[in-house]
């Protein structure tokens, strides 16, 4: 056989041979990838549940952050409501007090 074909024999065989390789090592990276691919999808789903769930505590949060500041609107309220009626109260009693002072006095 003529040299030349041998060698041409041996180059397409060693770039079948190259080809062959990468191509496991394709095969091989795409299966990696696939893998990857399935272990985020697996992270998303749980990201988005705990996202789904921290939205729902959000909501519960902020539906009881608007009662206790409801209940602290009526608590002030009804303060004020009270140090009004102790303000009165007190000058009553001053009033009445005055006027007993004025009473014995007169005696």
């Amino acid at each position: 056989m003529d040299p030349h074909i041998l060698d041409l024999q041996r180059d397409a065989n060693r770039q079948i041979s190259d080809l062959k390789f990468k191509l496991v090592k394709s095969e091989q990276e795409v299966t990696a990838l696939e893998q990857n691919i399935i272990r985020l999808e697996g992270q998303v789903t749980r990201y988005k549940s705990a996202s789904e769930s921290a939205e729902k505590v959000e909501d519960e949060l902020k539906v009881e952050k608007r009662k206790l500041q409801r209940e602290l609107r009526s608590a002030l309220d009804r303060i004020d409501e009270l140090e009004a009626s102790n303000s009165h109260l007190a000058k009553r009693l001053e009033k009445m007090k005055a006027n007993r002072s004025a009473l014995l006095a007169q005696q």
